[in-house]
């Protein structure tokens, strides 16, 4: 019984180790467009992402941008460059991308354009702009720029909870074969 029992552990101690983290990634990949900047001016440069899409393509759409936006892979999802059309008052806009027969909608709020006598003027940053190269041969400058580290993706999650199976049953059967066998202990 000291067998089983470890079995039925150590596949409740792996639903709940991986759970949370499936449900998470599962929700992370469901997909969404990104914008940046969230807040352009009219006639500014967006930057275009999709996540949950594994197309080698895609077009971005929409009637903030001058023209559709070509999406191409990036890592971990699609990529791509648009311009804000110049003529556009200020409000929320939706950007659609149509990827593997499923639609990806995000928002864009345009706000108005700044005169330059509303800025209040150039001010200091309150911390460096750029990285230093300091030690690591200048991996700061890549470093700055990645994405940032999101935890196990769909994939990791679903191996890691088979192979947590697997080691249950694993487990469950060696006890019940020396139970068979007369050898098992309480």
């Amino acid at each position: 019984m000291g067998k089983r029992r470890l079995a039925l552990c150590a596949g409740v101690l792996a639903v709940t180790a991986f759970g949370p983290a499936a449900c998470a990634a599962y929700a992370a990949d469901g997909g969404g467009v990104s914008v940046v900047p969230a807040a352009p001016v009219p006639g500014a440069d967006v930057a275009l992402k999709v996540t949950g899409c594994d197309a080698r393509e895609a077009v971005a759409q929409s009637p903030v941008l001058v023209s559709d936006a070509r999406l191409t892979p990036d890592g971990d999802g699609l990529t791509g460059d648009g311009r804000v059309r110049s003529t556009l008052t200020a409000g929320t806009y939706t950007v659609t991308v149509a990827c593997d027969g499923t639609e990806h909608k995000g928002t864009v709020e345009v706000v108005r354009k700044r005169t330059p006598a509303a800025a209040a003027g150039p001010s200091a940053h309150p911390s460096p702009v750029a990285p230093v190269n300091a030690g690591a041969g200048g991996a700061a400058r890549e470093l700055v720029g990645g994405p940032e580290p999101q935890g196990p993706g769909t994939a990791q999650t679903v191996v890691a909870l088979a192979l947590a199976g697997t080691a249950a049953l694993t487990v469950h059967r060696a006890a019940r074969r020396q139970a068979r066998s007369g050898r098992g202990t309480v």
